[in-house]
């Protein structure tokens, strides 16, 4: 019976052996499958971030060179050089092509006459010198000359290194000059490739290889290249002697991997491409996967060993746990209850709380709406003040007037009466122009006694400053002051409201007046300077000024020079430009100088 009960228990222990390898040889499967598409997938896109990168910085490269030969095709030192061939215009011509190609790290600029020679050159110094050479047949040279600019790539004739010329044509279309072409050549950023790990090259829409990391790869072919084009590129020395054999790269079918046999260290790659823009040319970028791959492997099969340990682990705790799950459960939906009723008296005081604050906010709103009305009838009652304070010289405005009607309606009569028309017509016209006169005070006076509306938009200057001289002209004229408008010819539009803006004006005159009253030469200067943002107005007297602690304490309630003034009408104006979103400021220049700041509207 021992033996049996030790037999079944062997049994189930080897059992659960056997399903604890199964289990850990289907995750060691998985994890590498899911290690190998992910390494796949971060290595492609890094691949395809790198080529992003260095198409952009081989893009920028290129950019770099293409303004020169534009501008020097507009140089006038270039076209005497083309017209006059002298000898010293073409020595300077070198040397100022050899300083240009050494500021731009250009492979070399030269000028080619119309003919296809070299006139200039800024390797002139050199062995390999292009000055005399006959470059007619480079396709950069008649396309420039036919179409205006144009870039080909090749492999130098002289020098015979590659590079990309930049042609651009000299004169017009129907006269040319010829041609000034630079070379942007990519030694530089041949060399910042190779020392990254991932073989980069640039191919044309042919599928040749121009640029490259790997240097025996330049001038060979991603795809084979049908024999006639291949003896058409011969024949144009394009490429010099190149074979255009293909690269020796070989894709893996269904992975998306390349292989490159011949390589010493890493063999396969992603491959990841991007357009080179303003160009038509293709980067290729391929990173190499097998250290990612292995790491990533390596990491999969680790967590794939503890995920195992882990379900073991926790097929164990699940069985001890699953005796204390009901008691768990009874503590859980004790505590539940506790947590329920503790939110549910949060959430009262938080109501109690926000209906409060409600009432506050509604309380300060009401406040605050109350102290704007206090505001605005402060500022109605500065306004009748300011209206009380010119009323007697107004009147007297209006009387003249109405005197003069009076006068002129009797002498109409007799003139009726003594057959005198057409001079009766004279005086009922005069009538009519002094009745519009009454009526424009008049109205100035209703508008600006009026309790202005709230509302702040485009207001013209001129009429505001006519409104105000209007009201106060009759004690210009009464105090003898000589009065100064220096206002700009075209209308100008400021950002404020015309009633309480005029407002301000009327306050600052009077001001003025009541500093000048009994001076001799008394004068009032008004001032308008505009700029594109904002609008200047002065008012300068010829006063004695104001003292620094008035200055200093101007805009202060109850601050004030006059023995009956309250000190408020400065500080009413000084509200109401501020609501405009403008300044007022004071300064003595000869007298008091009172500046007003709007925003100007268009």
């Amino acid at each position: 019976m021992s033996e049996r009960r030790l037999s079944g228990r062997l049994s189930r222990w080897l059992l659960a052996g056997l399903g604890v390898a199964a289990l850990l040889v289907v995750l060691d499967a998985a994890a590498r499958y899911g290690a190998e598409r992910w390494a796949l997938g971060e290595v492609r896109a890094g691949a395809e971030a790198a080529a992003l990168f260095r198409a952009a910085m081989l893009r920028s490269e290129i950019e770099k060179q293409r303004t020169l030969p534009v501008i020097l095709a507009q140089d006038p030192d270039v076209r005497a050089a083309l017209e006059e061939r002298d000898p010293a215009r073409l020595s300077a011509l070198n040397a100022k092509l050899e300083a240009l190609a050494a500021a731009t790290r250009a492979g070399v600029i030269y000028v080619i006459d119309a003919r296809g020679i070299a006139i200039a050159a800024s390797n002139y110094r050199l062995p390999i010198s292009f000055v005399g050479n006959d470059y007619a047949f480079r396709p950069y040279f008649t396309r420039s000359m036919a179409e205006g600019s144009f870039e080909h790539f090749a492999l130098g004739t002289v020098s015979h290194k590659p590079g990309l010329y930049i042609a651009s044509r000299i004169g017009a279309a129907a006269q040319p000059l010829g041609v000034v072409v630079a070379k942007a050549e990519f030694d530089d950023v041949e060399a910042d490739w190779r020392r990254a790990a991932d073989p980069t090259f640039v191919t044309d829409p042919r599928d040749i290889v121009l640029v490259t990391s790997v240097p025996d790869w330049r001038f060979r072919a991603t795809v084979p290249v049908p024999a006639e084009q291949r003896e058409a590129i011969r024949a144009s020395l394009q490429f010099g002697d190149a074979s255009l054999d293909l690269l020796p790269l070989r894709s893996e079918a269904g992975s998306g991997l390349v292989e490159w046999p011949q390589a010493s260290g890493e063999r396969v790659f992603v491959e990841a491409s991007a357009p080179v823009p303003t160009i038509p040319w293709t980067l290729h970028v391929l990173e190499p996967v097998s250290a990612t791959r292995q790491l990533a492997r390596l990491a999969a099969r680790l967590i794939a060993l503890l995920v195992g340990l882990a379900a073991i682990g926790a097929a164990t705790i699940w069985l001890i746990r699953r005796r204390r799950l009901e008691d768990e459960r009874r503590q859980q939906a004790s505590m539940r209850r506790e947590l329920e009723s503790r939110v549910g008296e949060r959430t009262a005081e938080l109501r109690d709380a926000n209906d409060r604050l409600r009432e506050e906010m509604e309380e300060r709103r009401r406040a605050e709406a109350a102290a704007r009305s206090a505001q605005d009838d402060l500022a109605q009652a500065s306004k009748l003040a300011l209206l009380g304070q010119i009323a007697a010289s107004v009147a007297h405005e209006v009387n003249q007037p109405v005197a003069a009607i009076r006068t002129f309606a009797d002498n109409g009569d007799r003139l009726i009466e003594a057959g005198r028309l057409d001079t009766a017509r004279g005086n009922f016209a005069t009538i009519a122009s002094l009745t519009e006169r009454i009526g424009a005070i008049t109205s100035e006076m209703r508008a600006f006694a009026r309790k202005s509306p709230a509302a702040i938009g485009p207001v013209a200057l001129r009429p505001a400053i006519e409104g105000a001289l209007l009201l106060v002209g009759h004690r210009l004229r009464q105090n003898a002051i000589d009065l100064v408008l220096d206002l700009p010819v075209e209308e100008v539009t400021v950002k404020a409201e015309r009633w309480r803006l005029e407002q301000v004006l009327v306050n600052l005159l009077q001001n003025a007046i009541e500093a000048l009253a009994g001076r001799d030469e008394a004068r009032i200067r008004l001032t308008v300077r505009a700029t594109a943002a904002t609008v200047d107005l002065s008012v300068a007297d010829n006063g004695s000024g104001l003292s620094q602690t008035v200055l200093d304490n101007l805009f202060v309630p109850f601050t004030t020079t006059k023995p009956d003034g309250l000190g408020l009408g400065l500080v009413i104006s000084h509200d109401i430009v501020a609501e405009f979103g403008g300044t007022l400021a004071a300064r003595n220049d000869g007298g008091a100088v009172f500046t007003l700041t709007l925003p100007r509207l268009a």
